[in-house]
């Protein structure tokens, strides 16, 4: 089931994207016609590239960078990362998703037994990482899209978490299936929000983790109108605000996911911090789905088996994107693998013909 890489496509980042590491940190990507929105997970920005143009163009280029703090009012401090994990695109409003996760520390080489215990055993929270973003695309005649607090045509950027009693997190506070999880850290099988898809006025959100005894969870919510301008507020599905879809990836949590028609293409990989399997699903008939699903793995056929590297190179990040040759999928890695990274501002991701 291994797919040939069709071709490779290369970003190009400016300075202070390298210096912030976004470039070895791509968590979330979104196609939409010729320009690509990306996200890293350790900044709280979003970023613009182009194509650089031809039949095959083999690159994106002329970033342009977007706070998400000059957009929508953050529950955290302006520059505190938001850990986008997942971009989603309907029409003219962008939706990015942070992980809603907790982190614990890394133990480095340098650290001796006593530093590397220690650092172990603390775990941070941040305000900035509990959001669902709604952000308004202005696209005027000429110039490409761009993120703005409040578009021409009164539409405006919102999101959901600016105060943290109000974050999808609190939600899940009561939850027979996830509350254990929301005090565990990603790592850990915690709560890890890594996706995000459109199904018309609602949102799927994809979970990393935690797996529940081998099912990926995929959390359904509605977002609508807060009171509060700039604010967004849990909608209902009849008295919860959110639903739940149990997915049989084989023992796999959910990497990001993507739309392609009716159907949901969902990246799977390991909910840990641990090297591979990676697959592309499809669930056929996802947006048609009117109620909460156990989705078995008959329904969840694989469609790629993507390559990962030992340590690095973990596909984070999918897009589809339509070619005069058929539909492809953008693919693109966090921590890439040094024959990734081709110069210090270049990176390159992968391009695969989708069956």
């Amino acid at each position: 089931m291994h797919h040939e890489i069709e071709r490779r496509m290369a970003l190009r980042f400016h300075e202070e994207s390298v210096d912030a590491e976004t470039h070895v940190n791509i968590s979330a990507i979104r196609g939409d016609d010729g320009c690509l929105w990306l996200a890293g997970d350790e900044t709280a920005t979003v970023e613009r590239m182009h194509v650089a143009g031809g039949e095959h163009p083999d690159s994106y280029g002329e970033q342009r960078t977007f706070r998400l703090a000059d957009l929508v009012p953050l529950p955290g401090p302006a520059d505190e990362e938001a850990d986008i994990e997942g971009l989603g695109l309907d029409g003219d409003w962008l939706w990015a998703v942070g992980s809603h996760s907790l982190v614990r520390k890394k133990v480095k080489p340098k650290h001796d037994d006593t530093k590397a215990a220690k650092r172990l055993a603390k775990v941070r929270d941040e305000a900035n990482r509990h959001i669902v973003a709604r952000l308004a695309v202005e696209r005027d005649g000429g110039g490409p899209p761009r993120l703005v607090r409040e578009a021409s045509d009164g539409r405006r950027s919102a999101v959901l978490g600016a105060r943290r009693r109000d974050s999808l997190t609190e939600a899940l506070a009561e939850d027979p299936h996830l509350s254990p999880f929301l005090r565990i850290p990603a790592k850990d099988n915690g709560i890890d929000v890594e996706g995000i898809a459109v199904k018309g006025e609602n949102l799927f959100l994809g979970l990393r983790g935690p797996v529940l005894r081998g099912w990926a969870v995929l959390l359904e919510i509605a977002p609508t109108e807060g009171t509060e301008a700039g604010e967004l507020t849990l909608g209902g599905f009849g008295g919860s605000r959110y639903r739940k879809h149990f997915l049989d990836l084989g023992g796999l949590g959910i990497r990001d996911l993507c739309p392609r028609g009716d159907d949901l293409l969902v990246l799977a990989g390991p909910s840990m911090d641990l090297d591979g399997p990676v697959r592309l699903h499809r669930w056929q008939g996802a947006t048609k789905s009117e109620a909460p699903e156990v989705v078995r793995s008959e329904q969840l056929p694989v469609e790629l088996d993507l390559p990962h590297g030992a340590g690095d190179d973990h596909a984070e990040g999918i897009s589809v994107m339509s070619e005069s040759d058929g539909d492809k999928l953008f693919v693109v890695y966090d921590s890439p693998a040094a024959h990734r990274v081709a110069t210090e501002h270049v990176v390159l991701g992968d391009v695969f013909a989708l069956p």
